[in-house]
Formats: C-alpha cells, sequence, structure tokens
C-alpha cells in the first residue's frame, strides 16, 4: 500500500510518500479498514520533527490519527461490522496510509450524507472536545465556557456541542477573522488575544457579569495559565488539551485554593484502548447523531491529495488554516 513515511526527523522534506507493507488480515477484535481520507493534526506535524514519537504498537514512521473509510476485513471476534461499512475512527497512527488496522471498538458508523473528507475530519476534534467538555468537565446547560484557539479544529467542535445543550461559548484567537468565521458555527462572544492575555479578564467578566467562566478548554497552555485561572468562576473547572505557547507556567495556589478550582489535563492519542473505547463510544451515542441531523457538522480548511501532505504540514505550521486539513487517500 501507499503511506506517508517520515524518513526522518525534520522539516517537510522528510515526508515521502512510499510502497510500504499492507497491513495483515485482522485477528481476534480487530479490523481492518480502507482508508479514503485522513486528517491532519497538529500531533503528526510534531511527531515529524522528532517531537512526539508514536506509543507503543502504533507505526514510528507514518502519522495520521484519524480516518474515514470502508470496512476491509474483520476479526473472527467482530460482531458489530462488516465488509463494506463506512466507518470513521481514531487511532495511535499510521492512517495516512491506504490501510489501517484498529480495535473495532474504536470505530463508528459515518452518517450517510458526509462523505469521506468531509467524515475523516470528525473524529479526533469531535471526540477529543465532547470528553474534555462533558466526561472531564461535566458541562451544563446555562454555563460559560471559555475556548482558547476558537478556529482550530478542536475550537469550531467545541462551539458546536456547547451550543447543542445550551451552554454559553467565548472565544479567543489572535486572529480576528477566524473568530468572525467562528460565530457562524455558534460562538456567543469573540474575543481577540493581543500580547497580553491577562488583558481577556476584565473582558470576560463583563461578559459573564462579574461570576466568570465556569469551564475553559484551553488548547494554548502556558501563555494563557494566570489569565485563566483569573477569569474562571467559582468552583470552575480548567481541562488542558493542548500546550502550543509552552509546557511550562506559574500556579497561583492561593487563587486556586480560593475558588476551589480544578484543573485537569488531557490527551487522547496515549490512552488505552479501554480508555479509547469508551471515549468512542459516548462519541457514537451523544455526536454522530446530531451529525447525522446537521445540529453539528465538520469544519474543513482544505483538502489535500495524499501526495501533497507536505502542502497540508506547511498548511497547519503557518496557522492560518481554520478548521481541518484533510488528506484524501486515492
Amino acid at each position: 500500500m501507499k503511506a506517508v513515511v517520515i524518513t526522518e526527523p525534520g522539516g517537510v522534506e522528510s515526508l515521502e510518500i512510499q510502497e510500504v507493507e499492507t497491513p495483515p488480515p485482522p485477528t481476534a477484535d480487530r479490523v481492518r479498514v480502507r482508508v479514503y481520507a485522513s486528517a491532519l493534526n497538529r500531533a503528526d506535524v510534531l511527531q515529524r520533527m522528532g517531537r512526539y514519537p508514536a506509543p507503543s504498537g502504533a507505526p514510528a514512521n507514518i502519522p495520521g490519527l484519524e480516518f474515514a473509510g470502508e470496512v476491509d476485513l474483520v476479526g473472527p471476534e467482530v460482531r458489530d461490522w462488516k465488509t463494506g461499512d463506512r466507518v470513521f475512527g481514531i487511532c495511535g497512527g499510521g492512517a495516512h496510509a491506504q490501510y489501517v488496522n484498529v480495535p473495532a471498538s474504536h470505530l463508528a458508523p459515518v452518517p450517510a450524507q458526509l462523505d469521506f473528507s468531509a467524515a475523516a475530519a470528525v473524529p479526533e476534534v469531535f471526540i477529543t472536545a465532547h470528553d474534555a467538555l462533558f466526561t472531564q468537565a461535566h458541562l451544563q446547560p446555562g454555563e460559560n465556557v471559555l475556548v482558547h484557539a476558537a478556529g482550530s479544529g478542536v475550537g469550531t467542535a467545541a462551539i458546536q456541542l456547547i451550543r447543542t445543550v445550551g451552554a454559553r461559548s467565548i472565544g479567543t484567537s489572535r486572529t480576528a477573522d477566524k473568530l468572525e468565521r467562528a460565530t457562524q458555527f455558534g460562538l456567543d462572544h469573540a474575543l481577540v488575544v493581543g500580547d497580553d492575555p491577562l488583558s481577556l479578564v476584565n473582558e470576560i467578566r463583563e461578559l459573564t457579569h462579574g461570576e466568570g467562566v465556569d469551564v475553559v478548554l484551553d488548547l494554548v497552555g502556558a501563555a494563557y495559565l494566570d489569565a485563566n485561572i483569573r477569569a474562571m468562576a467559582n468552583g470552575g473547572r480548567m481541562i488542558l488539551v493542548g500546550t502550543t505557547s509552552g509546557a511550562k507556567a506559574t500556579l497561583d495556589f492561593g487563587l486556586m485554593m480560593s475558588k476551589r478550582l480544578t484543573l485537569k489535563g488531557t490527551v487522547l492519542r496515549a490512552r488505552s484502548v479501554e480508555e479509547k473505547a469508551t471515549a468512542t463510544r459516548l462519541f457514537a451515542k451523544h455526536v454522530v447523531p446530531l451529525l447525522a441531523e446537521g445540529l453539528v457538522k465538520p469544519v474543513i480548511d482544505r483538502v489535500y491529495p495524499l501526495t501533497e501532505v507536505r502542502e497540508a504540514h506547511m498548511r497547519m505550521e503557518s496557522n492560518e488554516n481554520f478548521g481541518k486539513i484533510v488528506l484524501k487517500v486515492s
């Protein structure tokens, strides 16, 4: 099969399309999927740079954390899927290829109205957003949610999910254009971040009538920690999903204690098979029906053929993308 291969850690020139061995017929509860589209994630860029190695069991040199396609073969213990089923799902790596082997429990059915390119833009961001907001932060109707990097894949997914439960979203970005586009997907309030994130605090308090936000979904990391703590309401919950601005910051324990705040970090890729299965099951139960009804939708920046994977990486590194970058696998 053809696959994207990282020949060595480094720049986009280290990415090549190569002929590699097709995954073997699946055993036990595994499913082999014929991949028709996959999406690019920040983790793929970091893996290419040598800064985010693949977890145990995933291909070390073939990136790709999500995919959409058709079931090709199933293992003898699989009961929920059959050859030809349209599926999308997550994996620890290897999805930027024509075939991928995954546990059956890491798959969900693709709604009929989504083509494979649209479907590939869904799993990683919607599973991450749903898990962070509802499983981790226990979001409730009527609450206020601060979403950093609102124009990102996880950001746009989160904004839509927040709206479906009657909560309110406050989104931030360094780019006004991204925030304007995010309002089309249900963003309630948009805040442009300048050089000092602390400038957000007063604006957030005004928007929440002095109470602060109940939940923070932070895809940025260190640079925003102090502002997050100050902008949170008593009993607020912060879920850290990304560290693009750095992974180390100073935490005001006194303020955290006086506000009785909860701070949690989360990742999807490094979780156990069982944890990923649970997150996928909840996604299939709660999010796939919303996709089928058109209440939430994938947000796609650009679709590239697999042969243009270098251009796709450069697009992501430019930080100009709004939504997901998809690779179409011929």
